[in-house]
């Protein structure tokens, strides 16, 4: 059917707009400027009110255009007459000298590096008290004090010596340079972009004023094919169903000039309103678009894996809930909290001084008892790794808890906790956590790396699952033994081995050939590793199956030995938009061929490890000019997301920006204070000139540039 042809807008883009509803063009100059439309011999009619229709009669637009004396020209001129702000009649009447623009400019530049700075650092603007008679009116004009101060040129136009009408201080301008940074920064990310296909990572989360807060990630492949994933919004929402979200989203890409259309993939956490089959986030988008497929992030996969474990192991859940009770025991008073430094203090003296441990730069730094909780990340390995260093100050709290003037629960707790502490099993568990969660550790590490793809983290989690099941198989022993070391350190009695283990609260009767070696190897040792293990099997290996055997063909690792033709027209198979099955498809299946010969041949090829490192070498000799369709298929790969790691960052980066303090800033401000705090390596390569231009076409100002 004939329709209305994007490619227009490449040839007519400045005036000619579509209406959708409506499914006509107009033209903006001469909707906004003629004034005889609707008289007798009008021609403009069918672009300003009906709307032109007659996609067959492509002429006609030219038609519509003419001469340089046509009404569409005279309302083109009229329309840039209205942008130009040196021709408004406010401005002639103003009478500015030159001199005064001189002043303008250095008096706005100085603004606009205070701004800078505030905004890269993540810092407020705003004092409690800003009157002239403060001592301290808030950090940016603090600071514009400190910068002025030591420059004459700025000191003579600023502050006190600029107009009091137009000082360029007031909290308006203030929101307007970070507004106008923002905005420049986004545009930066949305041109890097440049209208190719993109990945969607979304999250909300509550911030101190108790609003929920949706972020908003872009994950895609860059000029230089690199994988590349920037912030681009944080959005009030009023709540958090999976409609509101998508409403949210649509109007962010629609202010954005972004297209869900594009997008090609969704990285989401486990929530219901993120995922759900039926009425999630995910399926609303996959309604509209179905090449957007569904990753669920794989860092958020590993944390609920261990989280899963450690519900359903009775042994390991009692030892984490006995981890949470020490927390919450030893760090129940400043009084105890204050020694337990000073006893860590003192054993890292001794240790260096009996050479134990090295000295050097980051090294032997004071740590807390962190608290495990099932959603960050790495917390379980960082809690087990802090009582394994504070073992020797914890067990030197004993007395002074013991005398606390506490309440019976807490007293019990505490007695509870230091009676387990020195139990072999407490010690073993210890270790036993500290080996399974290392390894699980690095992974989630590698998972949340920014240039990770989905065929390498998937071959991260079979190193994983491999490197376990060897530690099964001969790391019982070597655990044994580094235990025994720290029961000997700690005069924790060492239990025989061949002894009959008897459960507390149980009879020996029926657990006469239950040992302590069948204990700790078999119900402990090999259990533990073999849920872990399942576990990783269940969560990672439900991923698109088909997908990933598509994907798998990509790998360039020995002169990609795993390349097959035709389970990658398979996975083009994916993308019917992208590719036909008629025009596109035959060519690509001639086009790997030749593709594949030449990379076999070609030595820079050879060392290739991941399919992000496929793509920058083939940027880098021009192969993704030479084979587009092959180079759109390996980008489309890396498009989809691994890890939502970055989207968590940003919520981090929320309780920095948004404190107790500043708990009442506006939505807007609090966007741009995020966008270019976040994304401040993009923010640091605007220009000053771009954003004092843009600043000044913002609105009207009574000075010009």
């Amino acid at each position: 059917m004939r329709r209305f042809n994007l490619k227009w807008y490449e040839e007519f883009g400045s005036w000619l707009e579509y209406s959708v509803s409506k499914d006509a063009c107009f033209c903006l100059y001469c909707y906004l400027f003629d004034m005889e439309v609707g008289r007798s011999g009008s021609t403009q009619e069918a672009f300003v009110r009906v709307g032109f229709k007659n996609w067959q009669k492509k002429d006609r637009i030219k038609v519509h255009v003419g001469d340089h004396k046509s009404v569409h020209n005279r309302c083109y001129q009229a329309a840039q007459d209205l942008m130009k702000q040196k021709q408004h009649i406010d401005i002639g009447f103003s009478n500015i000298s030159e001199q005064q623009r001189i002043d303008y400019r250095i008096r706005l530049k100085t603004s606009l590096d205070c701004a800078r700075y505030l905004l890269r650092n993540g810092q407020p603007f705003r004092g409690y008290d800003e009157s002239k008679s403060s001592n301290q009116q808030g950090l940016f004009l603090e600071t514009l004090k400190f910068y002025s101060k030591p420059n004459k040129e700025i000191s003579h136009v600023f502050l006190q010596n600029a107009p009091d009408n137009h000082k360029l201080t007031s909290p308006m301008i203030q929101k307007d340079l970070s507004q106008a940074c923002a905005d420049l920064t986004v545009k930066a990310i949305i041109s890097d972009i440049g209208g190719d296909y993109f990945s969607l990572l979304v999250d909300e989360a509550r911030d101190v004023a108790i609003k929920e807060q949706m972020a908003v990630v872009l994950w895609y492949v860059n000029k230089k094919g690199s994988i590349v994933e920037c912030f681009i919004c944080i959005i009030h929402v009023s709540d958090t169903t999976s409609q509101s979200l998508k409403a949210a989203i649509d109007g962010l890409f629609s202010k954005l000039g972004l297209s869900l259309s594009k997008c090609r993939g969704q990285g989401y956490d486990g929530a219901s309103n993120m995922r759900g089959e039926f009425k999630g986030l995910k399926s609303l988008i996959l309604a509209n678009n179905p090449s957007a497929f569904y990753i669920h992030c794989f860092a958020h996969q590993l944390q609920l894996e261990l989280v899963k474990v450690a519900k359903h192991h009775e042994k390991i859940q009692e030892f984490f809930d006995m981890l949470q009770k020490m927390a919450t025991v030893v760090g129940g008073s400043c009084k105890q909290k204050e020694i337990l430094q000073m006893n860590q203090y003192e054993q890292i003296v001794e240790r260096i001084a009996s050479g134990e441990i090295p000295t050097g730069k980051g090294l032997n730094q004071e740590t807390t008892l962190k608290r495990p909780g099932n959603t960050r990340c790495g917390s379980h390995f960082g809690k087990v790794t802090s009582v394994i260093s504070l073992f020797s100050p914890i067990i030197s709290l004993r007395k002074i808890i013991k005398n606390e003037p506490k309440n019976d629960v807490a007293r019990t707790d505490a007695g509870c906790i230091f009676y387990a502490m020195e139990d072999f099993e407490f010690a073993f568990l210890l270790h036993l956590m500290k080996l399974i969660l290392g390894i699980s550790y690095e992974l989630s590490r590698a998972l949340q790396r920014k240039d990770q793809d989905l065929l390498n983290a998937i071959g991260l989690v079979k190193v994983v699952k491999s490197h376990l099941q060897e530690v099964r198989d001969n790391g019982y022993d070597e655990l044994l033994q580094e235990t025994n070391i720290f029961a000997n350190k700690y005069d924790i009695d060492i239990p025989n081995m061949n002894d009959v283990y008897c459960h507390k609260g149980r009879s020996r009767r029926r657990l006469e050939s239950f040992t302590f070696l069948h204990y700790f190897k078999v119900e402990l040792f090999n259990t533990m590793i073999d849920t872990q293990v399942q576990e990783l099997g269940d969560r990672f290996d439900n991923v698109n199956i088909r997908l990933l055997e598509c994907l798998s063909c990509l790998d360039p690792h020995d002169s990609f030995a795993n390349f097959n033709k035709e389970k990658l027209i398979e996975f083009a198979r994916f993308y019917p938009l992208e590719f036909d099955e008629f025009a596109d498809i035959p060519f690509l299946s001639s086009s790997l061929g030749n593709f594949i010969i030449d990379v076999r041949a070609d030595s820079d090829f050879v060392n290739l490890k991941t399919i992000s490192d496929l793509t920058l070498k083939m940027v880098e000799k021009r192969k993704d000019i030479v084979y587009p369709l092959v180079y759109l298929l390996i980008k489309l790969a890396l498009v989809l997301p691994v890890a939502t790691a970055s989207v968590k960052w940003v919520f981090s980066a929320m309780t920095f920006v948004k404190d107790k303090l500043r708990n009442r800033i506006s939505d807007d401000w609090f966007n741009s204070c995020m966008l270019t705090y976040v994304e401040r390596d993009i923010f640091d390569k605007i220009d000053d000139e771009d954003i004092m231009q843009y600043f000044q076409g913002m609105k009207n100002r009574r000075m010009l540039l």
